[in-house]
């Protein structure tokens, strides 16, 4: 059943008695139609249900103009501002600690710098007032007699340090006499905001000295801040730097030259790690290595796999049994299972003209000669990742270097930079090509180095998303 001009959901159809009733539902009185019972009784009533009628507004059904977005009718005003009035709020909070029972008298009616009403909470001890000090309370304002408990009785501002130390992060305003300016500027350098002499309170005067409190220990805070986080910065960076290696080829005539670049923003060191070192018999070993990831716990773990391949190294451990080793370590200081570390190290004979490589799951090095194009060597045997396979092994290939040789030694991000807008990325193949057009222009040791990851960022556009670290060993060239 349909109403003209209105929706058949509009009104239901409900049974009442054997009768069926169409209207809004509400609870109404309907009569029965049964016969009364006994006696000629008077016919009863009971309540029934009925659909409540949705009201239509007079523009929904097309009965008034719309009424424009931003206008509002002459009945609706007033229920607005009646609404501001009951939802306004203050911006500010004043704690008064005062012991006089007729301390609040002393603060007038205050407003902040819009004009709401700054609310005050009165306190007549600091047992009341750390009751009172809750997370919304902005400023304190303290009477500077009061006494302090646990504090020397000759103690002026006992009562002040209580405080400061009870709220360090409110504003705190002194109040005194006038008489007693020199007690209220001490106050200042213990470490309140501001003084107030308590028979010159005025509410203009409180709200001024309230708004700039809050502002100045606001600005206090920012600048505390700004320089413990300059501070802790400078202790990083000290620290990564101590942590950088320091290479050890004395009595070696290799050459050595080392460019280090760290994925995250302002960092000196990250998931890249790299070292040198000489051992007694005159032989020179270098590692290169990358943790996965590139945040500070990444970083951390390539320090300690750096360090505990020197020492291993140093202790006379080489090839397999040196890597061994250092997945055990990984193994043990790894906070995640899923993190792994690739890993290429390369022992050079005494002489200089030979070398072992062993790589896991490592990009394989550039080998430079005079009279010969650059190019990588053998990457065949190439073992897995350290992490990633118990008890997996990485075998030792025997190089022959010759004469005069430059060896690169770099990790991936070097080579997986984007080359411009592109989703191509640079790979080995650019990088050998990159070097040898370098090698070409008399590039050498730290400026090639330079030259070739200032190269790399160019073509990516802009700064690399992955730690690069690359190292150069040059003999004779």
């Amino acid at each position: 059943m349909t109403v003209a001009g209105v929706g058949a959901g509009w009104l239901t159809p409900f049974r009442c008695g054997a009768d069926y009733r169409y209207g809004p539902r509400r609870w109404i009185e309907v009569p029965r139609s049964h016969q009364p019972s006994g006696g000629g009784k008077e016919l009863r009533t009971m309540p029934l249900p009925i659909p409540r009628q949705r009201a239509i507004p007079a523009v929904e059904s097309g009965q008034a103009p719309a009424a424009p977005p931003s206008g509002t009718s002459k009945e609706e005003a007033p229920r607005k501002e009646e609404t501001v009035e009951n939802t306004t709020h203050t911006n500010l909070t004043l704690l008064l600690i005062e012991d006089d029972p007729g301390g609040s008298a002393l603060v007038p009616e205050l407003l902040d710098s819009a004009g709401k009403p700054i609310r005050v909470r009165t306190a007549r001890n600091l047992t009341e007032a750390e009751r009172l000090l809750t997370d919304d309370v902005h400023c304190i304002l303290l009477d500077l007699a009061l006494p302090a408990p646990g504090r020397a009785a000759d103690d002026e501002l006992g009562v002040l340090k209580h405080v400061l130390e009870l709220a360090p992060r409110h504003a705190v305003l002194a109040l005194t006499a006038s008489g007693d300016a020199e007690r209220a500027a001490e106050a200042v350098r213990v470490g309140a905001q501001d003084y107030l002499f308590r028979d010159e309170l005025d509410g203009r005067l409180l709200s001024r000295a309230i708004r700039y409190a809050v502002e100045r220990k606001r600005s206090d805070t920012a600048e505390r801040r700004l320089a413990e986080g300059r501070m802790r910065a400078q202790e990083n960076r000290r620290l990564e730097r101590g942590l950088l290696p320091t290479p050890l080829l004395e009595g070696s005539s290799l050459r050595f030259a080392a460019r280090y670049r760290p994925g995250r923003s302002r960092a000196l060191l990250g998931g890249d790690f790299y070292d040198v070192v000489r051992t007694s018999d005159g032989t020179v070993h270098a590692m290169i290595g990358d943790v996965c990831g590139h945040g500070p716990d990444e970083a951390a773990l390539g320090v300690e796999l750096r360090i505990a391949w020197r020492a291993l190294t140093l202790a006379g451990l080489c090839g397999d049994a040196l890597l061994g080793t250092l997945q055990q370590v990984l193994e043990h200081e790894r906070a995640d299972e899923e993190i792994f570390a690739t890993l290429c190290t390369v022992d050079i004979a005494p002489d200089g003209r030979r070398a072992g490589l062993c790589l896991a799951g490592h990009p394989s090095p550039l080998l430079a000669r005079p009279g010969r194009p650059a190019q990588l060597l053998p990457y065949d045997n190439n073992g897995p990742a350290l992490g990633l396979l118990p008890g997996a092994r990485w075998p030792r290939m025997e190089v022959k270097l010759g004469a005069e040789w430059s060896l690169m030694l770099y990790t991936d991000g070097l080579i997986e930079g984007r080359i411009g807008e592109g989703r191509e990325r640079l790979g080995q193949d650019g990088m050998v090509e990159m070097v040898r057009r370098q090698l070409s222009e008399g590039l050498q040791g730290e400026a090639l180095l330079r030259a070739a990851v200032n190269e790399v960022r160019d073509l990516n556009g802009g700064e690399l998303a992955d730690d690069v670290a690359v190292l150069l060993l040059d003999r004779g060239i």
